[in-house]
């Protein structure tokens, strides 16, 4: 177990942990710039102002489930696990979708634990599937109130494994395809933050 606890080291070490917050970039700008004031009593100001406030945070890099997409393709195809678990739905509605991920990560434990009663010979890759999403729930409360659209696991029905693992994948390819488009709108408007400063220079 210790083995595996060291093993598994290096597949946290692989989540990205550097987060980009544009907020904080626009924000220092701001306050270090000592035309600040002056700049939100004019239009310009005002843009970069909301572009600050209202830009959703973003990873910088990659989809951090890029690697637990990885290890579900090598365990996708075990034939030793045969467990029948709670599996959410993949096309849930897009506020359902943190408590969507939750689950299938705790659903995961479930697996974690029927591969070491059989010794599988997927052990290490479903460990590092459940600790990576442990460790990203950890550092990341649920962020909102459960709607009642949102079902609990339990409320889900029990599929095979193979079943299982097809949805994992289709909600963590929906999740990372989410975080592109974000991170996409991120790029463009820290760009045109950048051009604003530039023309705010040249006017100064």
């Amino acid at each position: 177990m210790l083995g595996m606890a060291q093993n598994s080291a290096g597949a946290l070490s692989r989540l990205p942990s550097q987060k980009t917050h544009l907020k904080s970039i626009c924000l220092q700008y701001l306050l270090l710039n000592s035309h600040c004031f002056c700049l939100l009593k004019n239009g310009m100001g005002l843009i970069i102002f909301f572009l600050c406030a209202y830009v959703p945070k973003t990873e910088a890099g990659r989809c951090k489930w890029e690697e637990v997409l990885q290890d579900l393709q090598a365990i996708k195809t075990s034939k030793d696990i045969d467990v029948s678990l709670y599996t959410a739905n993949a096309d849930e509605d897009e506020e359902c979708q943190e408590l969507v991920m939750r689950c299938f990560f705790l659903e995961t434990e479930v697996i974690f634990q029927e591969c070491r009663i059989k010794n599988c010979s997927k052990t290490q890759d479903v460990w590092n599937i459940w600790k990576n999403g442990n460790d990203s729930f950890e550092k990341n409360k649920l962020a909102s109130t459960k709607s009642e659209k949102c079902k609990e696991c339990e409320e889900y029905e029990e599929k095979n494994f193979t079943e299982f693992v097809q949805n994992f994948e289709k909600v963590i390819q929906r999740d990372c395809k989410h975080w592109s488009k974000r991170h996409k709108l991120v790029s463009s408007i820290t760009s045109s933050v950048q051009e604003l400063k530039v023309k705010i220079r040249i006017f100064m």
